[in-house]
């Protein structure tokens, strides 16, 4: 009875496994998974890295006053433009000008004065000589000559000091570029090298500072090297309003060390402006040609899958997918672009990734485009 008992229960543990592998063999016999496909082929891909910057002038010069006294003529428009060796400002003159002239009659006097003691000093030198004359005459022909050269030497330095002091009485612009709103009006007391009547800077070309990091420094060497041409677009300056600049810039200075405790550098560029738009302190950003432009293989950020940091596609072969790991780029608008892992030619699922995993059948229900900019 037992051994009846034992075999009929083995008998029922057979037919029960034997039911369950048949379930699970109807498992793998799951329907293909629908998919949208795309062919991976290169292209053209430009897109730029963007750094905040502002614009500053080339040459910026504050004029102070270098003489005391009231300002008697102001002769300018404010916020417009003035040129090299134009007057700005006058500083009251008529005490300069006494002086000038005073100093430039001292200089005759003493230069007069010289011409008759050489007169004197060249008879006692040659009584002298025959010795028809006391030394004591003569040394002291020699010492008044010593005297009056002295004399005409202090009278020109005179000289020198009260027509600088008459120049600076007038002030004229530095250098081609545009002057500021005035600090002072008619009448204003100038103290000397305090009083800070305006700015003058240039206005063309003008350049823009933005930081970089450390990292990016061998790149942006090589960059400044390049020539560049009038249809160069490695660097574009856009707006405030968000408009493009239309001129193209090239790098003029990259700062002499960089700041250890932000690990950044400052690049400048420098931009025509022969339309004036870009003003000294305005806002802006740099956008610069990525390193990685050009051509290049670019598919749609949807094919991308992102597993623990790393990134992934599922590659065609055959009837089945292939998870296949990826080396991204840069991100450009929808796109990524993949530095290595798939090649030209070669087709990716972009639609319908969340139901598959490496080997799975699927079934190609239509094929998108390569991937555009």
């Amino acid at each position: 009875m037992n051994k009846i008992f034992h075999l009929l229960l083995f008998f029922s543990l057979a037919g029960l496994l034997s039911c369950t592998g048949n379930s699970g063999n109807k498992k793998t016999d799951a329907p293909a998974v629908p998919v949208t496909v795309a062919n991976v082929s290169l292209s053209t891909a430009i897109f730029y890295n963007s750094y905040p910057a502002n614009v500053i002038a080339l040459k910026e010069v504050e004029l102070r006053g270098q003489v005391s006294g009231y300002i008697t003529g102001i002769y300018f428009n404010e916020g417009k433009k003035v040129h090299a060796g134009e007057k700005l400002y006058e500083i009251d003159r008529r005490k300069y000008q006494a002086a000038y002239n005073e100093a430039q009659s001292n200089v005759k006097i003493a230069e007069d004065n010289l011409e008759k003691v050489q007169r004197d000093a060249n008879r006692y030198t040659d009584l002298s000589k025959q010795e028809a004359i006391a030394k004591q005459l003569y040394d002291n022909a020699m010492t008044d000559l010593k005297t009056a050269k002295q004399q005409v030497d202090a009278a020109n330095s005179e000289l020198i000091k009260a027509k600088t002091d008459y120049e600076y009485s007038l002030i004229n612009a530095p250098f081609d570029g545009t002057i500021g709103f005035s600090n002072v009006k008619l009448g204003a007391l100038v103290t000397p090298g305090q009083t800070l009547l305006n700015t003058v800077s240039s206005d063309d070309p003008m350049g823009v500072d933005f930081e970089i990091s450390e990292t990016e420094l061998l790149r942006f060497q090589q960059l400044e090297n390049d020539v560049a041409s009038e249809t160069d677009t490695t660097f574009r300056v856009v707006l405030t309003n968000n408009s493009i600049y239309p001129l193209a810039g090239k790098i003029s200075v990259i700062d002499r060390a960089v700041n250890p405790q932000t690990g950044s550098i400052r690049v400048r560029i420098t931009l025509a402006n022969p339309e004036g738009v870009l003003k000294p302190g305005m806002s802006c950003k740099v956008l610069v040609l990525n390193m990685n432009a050009g051509q290049q293989i670019l598919i749609p950020s949807a094919a991308v899958v992102e597993q623990l940091g790393e990134y992934f596609v599922f590659r065609i072969k055959g009837n089945v997918v292939e998870q296949v790991k990826i080396l991204v780029g840069p991100r450009v608008n929808a796109n990524f672009i993949v530095l290595k892992g798939i090649a030209p030619g070669e087709s990716i699922v972009v639609e319908g990734t969340q139901k598959l995993h490496d080997g799975t059948e699927v079934k190609i229900v239509s094929s998108q485009k390569p991937a555009k900019k």
